[in-house]
């Protein structure tokens, strides 16, 4: 699958576009909108430009460019919707001219959409790219789409990764296709982290069946390539600054291995309570279940196939994903923040979890310590949904009014308290109290009896069909679930390719 690389030495931008340039059996067009068009200018600056491009235009002004690609309903012009539209014209425009005299060549269409910082620096840099390809010739092609935002601050600089970042797209759809991982990592060549994040990737086609696009989500923030990552409950990879554009933001931390009863009492009541807020419009709300890297790792290594068990079950119960390396809260809701333009922030935490965020040892690495944490915890507009817990031996249930902090916090999480931005969550349901997941998985592990009462009916059955969470399931079955699963992921990669098409025409 692809021409594959044999040498393992890093090449330079311009000797990645001009082997392209020279391979003859590559030949496509360009099409850019913002950030001038730095992508087809490496291939021209390369040398052998005419091997490769057949055409490269850039649409600048709005009329122009509805005329070619049709008007979006948001008003928007850096956006996923966009650069769809952007990559579908372009390339059937290629197969219409140029297939009956280049009938042995792979096509391509490249586009990108990019806003880069303004004169004020009052914006923040980012932008979509993608490449529609093929890996042979006269077979359907494959797609690969990126969201990047950067980092730099100046325009100028933001050019030229946008440029570099081109460049290695296209060189890693025609020489690393035969492997994903080193497609998605090679993305970073020649640039360094201070400069870029790429928070969604998107690989699509019949060459790339295979491919769990949720674990390369996974895997931009395992490599350091974004703090966070997130897909919908239908498994669709999104790009996080449109899924939560001007939301209110309520958020669940968990390991959830498995998700039980108690965790969908604090989303339920957590919910409940966030909605009764004056400032929250209901239709505005999104509301997120969060794994961080520290919850993935906490055995000693992150499995591939342990992280798919989790979101199969969270995207069956409706839930959207979001992966993050933030694990304290306050950078979380800093990332958060990015987004939602001012909009409440809810977070459910569990009673001794708030104990975590009192710990001054999390907060070494800030120079204000627990103070400056908490301003940029607490000071936009954030509240704690604190889940109760019965205290063990008796009857009471120890909620935020009766939770001790260290005597020299004791103010500070008065303060809290009385500016309404902690709160207890209420009428939960006590019956439950007793349930803990590392329990219930250590019982599924040795096929005990009796964890099924304490996990959700839609739960239960993902675990028992699909052999979740090391459920002992005959050999035979195992096989079948692990069937059933890829077939599974091809049809949800392929209905979600489909539902972003249909939603462009």
């Amino acid at each position: 699958m692809g021409k594959h690389e044999t040498s393992e030495r890093l090449l330079t931008t311009k000797q990645k576009a001009l082997k392209v340039n020279l391979d003859a059996s590559i030949y496509g067009s360009f099409a850019e909108i913002g950030a001038g068009q730095e992508v087809a200018a490496q291939f021209f600056k390369a040398g052998a430009a005419s091997g490769t491009i057949a055409k490269t235009m850039s649409a600048y002004d709005m009329a122009f460019s509805d005329a070619i690609y049709g008007a979006e309903e948001s008003g928007r012009y850096v956006c996923e919707s966009r650069l769809i539209k952007m990559i579908e014209h372009e390339y059937r425009l290629v197969e219409e001219r140029l297939r009956e005299h280049r009938p042995d060549t792979c096509f391509f269409s490249f586009s990108n959409t990019i806003e880069v910082l303004n004169y004020s620096k009052t914006n923040r840099g980012h932008g979509w790219i993608g490449v529609r390809f093929q890996l042979k010739p006269n077979t359907p092609p494959n797609e690969v789409i990126i969201h990047m935002n950067l980092l730099d601050n100046h325009k100028f600089l933001q050019e030229q990764v946008v440029g570099i970042v081109g460049v290695n797209l296209i060189y890693a759809c025609f020489y690393h296709a035969n492997d994903p991982d080193k497609m998605l990592t090679s993305l970073m060549d020649n640039l360094s982290r201070d400069r870029i994040e790429i928070d969604m990737f998107r690989m699509t086609g019949k060459d790339f069946e295979d491919v769990d696009n949720r674990l390369m989500s996974l895997k931009l923030v395992k490599n350091g390539m974004s703090n966070a990552a997130m897909f919908g409950a239908n498994g669709n990879v999104l790009q996080p600054s449109e899924a939560l554009y001007k939301k209110n933001i309520l958020a669940l931390r968990g390991r959830f291995r498995p998700p039980t009863h108690v965790n969908v009492d604090m989303l339920r009541r957590g919910l409940d309570m966030f909605k009764a807020e004056d400032d929250v419009a209901e239709k505005d709300i999104m509301v997120l279940v969060e794994l961080t890297l520290a919850n993935l790792r906490a055995e000693g290594t992150i499995s591939d196939q342990d992280f798919l068990d989790r979101v199969d079950i969270l995207c069956s119960m409706g839930q959207t994903v979001i992966i993050s390396n933030y694990q304290e809260y306050y950078r979380l809701v800093e990332y958060l923040s990015l987004f939602n333009r001012g909009k409440k922030i809810g977070i459910i935490l569990g009673i001794y979890s708030l104990a975590d965020v009192f710990e001054d040892e999390f907060y070494t690495n800030l120079n204000g310590g627990i103070l400056e944490a908490f301003g940029k915890l607490f000071g936009s507009n954030v509240k704690m949904y604190v889940y109760p817990s019965r205290i063990p031996g008796t009857e009471k249930i120890l909620g935020c009014e009766d939770f001790e902090v260290a005597p020299k916090q004791a103010f500070l999480y008065k303060y809290l308290l009385e500016t309404n931005k902690l709160a207890t969550i209420q009428n939960i349901n006590t019956k439950i109290l007793h349930i803990f997941s590392d329990n219930v998985l250590e019982m599924i592990k040795n096929g005990k009896e009796g964890w099924e009462e304490m996990v959700p009916k839609i739960v239960e059955e993902a675990i028992k069909d699909k052999c979740l969470f090391e459920y002992p399931c005959p050999t035979d079955k195992l096989s079948v679930a692990e069937e059933e699963r890829k077939q599974a992921t091809l049809e949800r990669e392929q209905k979600a390719r489909q539902e972003i098409i249909d939603n462009n025409l």
